[in-house]
């Protein structure tokens, strides 16, 4: 993995559901070159306008757990009564490619890709408030019932937070995709990534 790490990176997004998470990495994917979505399978519903093997692989449980048995995720984990898992071979050829990764993730899965990816790059969006959080899940058709399930697990997702590289909030869209391009564009002029540039340099002498 490690040989992987040198070539690409891996980012992980985290937060609350209802933050924005799928809207930033829409924008980011416009904005930054050679940045790679990992889709992840789940066994919840399509919502308004999801398209099958573009926001997500969506199967049904008995499917997902034969996939479980074959060892086939690299993390997976079960969030409220539904499934989610990011598929091993997906993540390790586009890495293999040269590009960069980008994963949607709850704190589950963020934490068991930092075990099996070391220098991957943790990313947690908060919202500007509660009410604004709760706001943002009625916008997109949640009913009471299932706003009530998603915060119940509010306090330990914000907990997990410190655990993570970085933090961004996202009260203003504009600002937060800006927030996380800068940081996927640091990682990439980090010194060990453009060493082989140095090289290169160095040989035409």
């Amino acid at each position: 993995m490690k040989s992987q790490d040198s070539i690409a990176h891996l980012f992980v997004i985290s937060g609350p559901s209802g933050v924005g998470k799928n809207t930033i990495i829409n924008e980011l994917m416009k904005k930054v070159d050679g940045l790679t979505y990992s889709i992840s399978h789940t066994t919840r519903m399509p919502r308004d306008g999801e398209v099958h093997g573009k926001e997500y692989y969506f199967v049904d449980k008995a499917t997902f757990k034969k996939m479980i048995e074959r060892g086939e995720f690299i993390e997976w984990a079960k969030v409220y009564s539904d499934y989610y898992g990011t598929s091993l071979s997906s993540i390790k050829e586009r890495l293999s490619e040269g590009k960069d990764v980008i994963l949607d993730l709850d704190v589950q899965g963020a934490m068991n890709i930092k075990k099996r990816f070391e220098n991957s790059t943790l990313i947690f969006i908060i919202p500007p408030s509660l009410d604004e959080l709760v706001n943002r899940l009625k916008k997109r058709g949640s009913d009471e019932l299932l706003i009530k399930e998603r915060l119940s697990n509010l306090d330990y997702e914000l907990s997990m937070a410190e655990r993570y590289d970085y933090i961004v909030l996202n009260d203003v869209l504009e600002k937060a995709v800006k927030e996380v391009e800068s940081i996927i564009l640091a990682k990439r002029c980090e010194a060990k990534k453009r060493l082989g540039l140095v090289e290169s340099l160095r040989k035409e002498k």
